[in-house]
């Protein structure tokens, strides 16, 4: 009688409450999410799309439930699974009550469900990006049951979909192959894409989708959202058509040997899912994306990014300090801010003279660097270059004294035979001792050499055979865990190095993602450098992260290929070299100098401006595409042949984003010493609605493979 009589004061409480006056809507400058609440109480997504008269929003109700739990009537893929302490495995949602709060561009409006039987609480939460056109979408679930509750599934949010057709383009790959476009169909039933790597979100499936709506979206046209999340670990998105031919999306950490069990008013709060909305194709998605990301989501967005010769390709681990301090030249030479000293530094009682041995003992090794670090920093200085190195503080060799004094540090199966990738295997993050012992590898660093100006963080390997001894009976935690205490590293690192430059590494590409960036400066997309190769991994990861993100270096890979055209590709993005300069030819290294000085005026373009593809690689032999700044006075075009035939004819380029009004002299940069443009339109003057309706012929004459342009365009 008395559990009946609090249930009814309950549900009475909850009608109170359930009562909005107006539908709840989250608004950008262009599009709009609305939820209303139904006569059960229940939310209901009844709008996504371009925003509508704040009249129409009134007329709206209905839709699917915002939130979808398990255990009730669903009969779907749920966003939230949870058994309760009795085994009770069900959750009804009702609405309690929301709030909204702006400040400035930014809105976070927040939506409080309730259960009405278990004291079980969620909070939806919708921050709009209004100029930037960007929503980002996480869930807090929280509970003040007596005993800890077991979370089996809990996504960032949930979107509804209600279209004719519905056609995803997703990006996959492996190492040295990353962010390869596919574009499908979705057809009744249930697709996920998803990661099980552990300490890496990307590799062979990309955290990254456009969802096209009735139609395949092109560059210019088409409804669609792009979706991407801010987790440097497992994630899952599902797609799931039903039986009506709606669609449901669910992004969020991947729930794969992951429950959680959640304690009396502890807090689980999901990582943020970003997306944007777009009438206008894939291009206008993307740089909705790009503005959000320089503004508030990667470190220093819309600061300087420097320009580097890293010694990998000139000496793998065979160098000295003699023999470094020679290449600080090269540096010089070239024109660029600094040197990066990669991998092979470090290890004393096991030398890392190759990838066995050495990991984890942080120490400058003795032969090699008899005069340390600080050594180097000085050097370095004294050519007038800033000075960085490389760190893989996460991982450990067997062949280490880290190893040997701590082997309860170490992600491994109690029982089993070690799983090594690489020689290594991955520190146990989710200790504080370990957590302390990586913050302690950086700060020691850092300060015995305050120097330093840049640090490549890399992660070699993903988790296998994993079991941490800290968790003990909670090893269903160790995923979500280890990337929450990757984060709390780098929280640590930026309260004492809030500014110092730090590229994300993982093998290549294998962490390309928001959660990490609000702490890195840009990342590493791939090990393969080969030019041809890179602008179809830069054009993928171009979709979703800006230019001065996308770290993209010059070196020897790439067969056939001139050094024009590699430095051409790389040029589209965040310039850096890892080559032999003392073995390039007068003219290379000329042709290298002039390229650090047209990339230096030009980064501003690159960095900052909207990115335009003109023409994709996917769909021809070639690949174009322009960057302009916000005055629309300003804009760099690239231009690159790819494995090009002799039946190829190509027609003339429309460019995008100028401004029609003005005029624009088009000129031929970065060519070749000894050479000359023989583009006919070469330093011409052109309206910009002449080059967006009549556009240019970027390739005269017989196309040959493997060859490209670089054009500017200035106002006048």
């Amino acid at each position: 009688m008395k559990y009946s009589l609090l249930l009814l004061l309950n549900l009475l409480f909850l009608t109170a409450l359930s009562q909005p006056a107006s539908p709840i809507v989250i608004q950008t400058k262009n599009a709009s999410l609305v939820f209303t609440v139904g006569k059960n109480h229940r939310v209901y997504q009844s709008y996504l799309g371009s925003q509508l008269a704040n009249t129409e929003y009134e007329k709206l109700s209905g839709g699917q439930e915002a939130y979808l739990t398990a255990g009730m009537e669903n009969l779907f893929e749920p966003a939230i699974r949870v058994v309760h302490a009795d085994g009770n495995p069900s959750l009804e949602l009702t609405y309690a009550s929301h709030t909204a709060s702006q400040q400035g561009n930014v809105t976070t409006t927040r939506i409080i469900l309730k259960d009405s039987v278990y004291q079980v609480e969620v909070v939806l939460q919708y921050t709009a990006y209004f100029n930037e056109d960007v929503i980002t979408a996480s869930a807090t679930i929280q509970h003040h049951e007596k005993k800890p509750v077991r979370l089996t599934h809990y996504a960032s949010t949930m979107l509804h979909f209600n279209a004719d057709k519905y056609w995803l383009t997703q990006f996959h790959g492996e190492w040295a192959r990353e962010a390869q476009q596919v574009d499908e169909q979705l057809t009744n039933g249930v697709k996920n894409i998803e990661s099980k790597l552990g300490t890496r979100a990307d590799f062979y499936q990309t955290p990254t989708f456009f969802l096209s709506l009735n139609n395949p979206s092109t560059e210019t046209s088409g409804e669609l959202i792009a979706g991407t999340l801010a987790w440097t670990g497992n994630f899952q998105f599902t797609f799931e058509v039903d039986q009506r031919n709606q669609l449901r999306v669910r992004p969020g950490i991947n729930p794969y040997a992951s429950d959680y069990t959640l304690k009396p008013g502890e807090l689980f709060t999901t990582p943020d899912f970003i997306f944007t909305y777009s009438n206008q194709g894939k291009g206008q998605a993307s740089r909705n994306l790009h503005h959000w990301a320089r503004n508030y989501a990667v470190l220093d967005g819309n600061g300087p990014r420097l320009t580097l010769l890293n010694n990998w390709e000139a000496t793998y681990f065979n160098f000295n300090e003699d023999k470094l301090v020679e290449l600080f030249d090269g540096a010089k030479q070239l024109g660029v801010d600094m040197f990066l000293l990669d991998d092979g530094w470090f290890g004393n009682a096991f030398p890392r003279n190759d990838d066995k041995a050495g990991l984890g003992d942080w120490q400058e090794n003795k032969t090699k660097l008899p005069n340390g670090i600080g050594h180097l920093v000085n050097e370095a200085g004294k050519k007038g270059i800033k000075f960085g190195i490389w760190l893989e503080p996460e991982m450990v060799n067997p062949k280490s004294e880290l190893y040997q004094k701590h082997p309860d540090w170490i992600l491994r199966l109690p029982n089993r035979a070690e799983n090594l990738s690489r020689n290594q295997l991955v520190l146990d993050l989710t200790n504080p001792a370990v957590q302390n012992f990586v913050f302690g590898i950086v700060d020691s660093l850092l300060t015995k050499n305050p120097g330093v100006a840049y640090i490549k963080w890399d992660c070699n390997r993903p988790m296998s055979n994993t079991y941490s001894p800290y968790l003990k009976e909670n090893q269903s935690h160790l995923f979500i865990e280890y990337t929450h205490s990757f984060y709390k590293v780098l929280d640590r690192i930026r309260a004492k190095y809030p500014h110092l430059p730090i590229m994300l590494c993982s093998g290549g590409g294998g962490r390309t993602d928001y959660g990490a960036l609000k702490y890195f400066t840009e990342f590493w997309p791939s090990d393969n450098t080969d030019g041809l190769e890179r602008v179809f991994i830069q054009w993928g990861y171009s979709y979703f992260f800006p230019a001065n993100t996308i770290a993209a270096h010059i070196t020897s890979m790439g067969k056939g290929q001139s050094l024009k055209f590699r430095t051409d590709v790389a040029m589209s993005a965040k310039l850096g070299y890892d080559i032999r300069v003392n073995e390039m030819t007068p003219q290379e290294l000329q042709f290298s100098q002039e390229s650090v000085k047209n990339y230096k005026q030009l980064s501003d373009v690159i960095w900052y401006g909207d990115l335009y593809r003109l023409i994709s690689p996917y769909e021809e032999n070639r690949s174009v595409l322009m960057y302009v700044n916000d005055q629309k006075s300003k804009a760099v075009l690239f231009n690159y042949n790819l494995t090009t035939r002799r039946k190829d004819l190509f027609t003339k380029v429309q460019l995008q984003g100028l401004d029609p009004k003005k005029n624009y002299r088009f000129r031929e940069i970065n060519l070749f010493p000894g050479t000359k443009s023989t583009n006919p339109d070469n330093d011409k003057v052109f309206t910009g609605e002449y080059l967006m309706t009549i556009g240019l012929n970027l390739t005269p004459g017989r196309v040959l493979p493997l060859t490209s342009n670089i054009y500017s365009l200035n106002g006048e």
